[in-house]
C-alpha cells in the first residue's frame, strides 16, 4: 500500500460535510477531506475546517488536532475552556463532551483512533 500523503496540503480542495443537526447559534458549517482511513476503521487522519458559531461537540473516538488557522474556544461541559488559533494542539479523548465557540473559520489537521 503506497504512503497516505499531500505533496501541497494548503491547496487540497475539501468536500462540503454541511450544517449538521449540532449547531446552537450561528450557521457554523464544516468541510473536510479524508487523507486516510484504516480498512477496519480503527483511525482516520484528514483536515477539517468550519465557520463561525457554536456548535455542540462529542467525540466518539480519540482525537489529535493541530489547528491551522482560525480562531475559538472549545468547552468542555465541565466548564474547562480551551483557547484555540493556529498552532494549538489538543488532545479530545473519546467521550470529551462540549461546545465549540468558532469566531474566525478553524481549520485542522486530524487523527482519529
Amino acid at each position: 500500500m503506497p504512503t497516505a500523503h499531500w505533496p501541497k496540503a494548503s491547496t487540497v480542495t475539501l468536500d462540503d460535510w454541511g450544517a449538521g443537526a449540532n449547531a446552537i447559534s450561528g450557521s457554523p458549517r464544516a468541510s473536510g477531506r479524508i487523507l486516510f482511513k484504516h480498512e477496519d476503521g480503527s483511525s482516520e487522519c484528514g483536515l477539517w475546517s468550519c465557520t463561525p458559531g457554536t456548535r455542540s461537540v462529542a467525540f466518539q473516538a480519540d482525537e489529535f488536532c493541530h489547528f491551522l488557522s482560525g480562531r475559538g474556544t472549545y468547552v468542555h461541559e465541565n466548564g474547562e475552556r480551551i483557547p484555540i488559533e493556529a498552532g494549538t494542539l489538543v488532545f479530545f479523548p473519546a467521550g470529551w463532551t462540549g461546545t465549540s465557540e468558532i469566531t474566525e473559520t478553524l481549520t485542522k489537521v486530524f487523527m482519529c483512533r
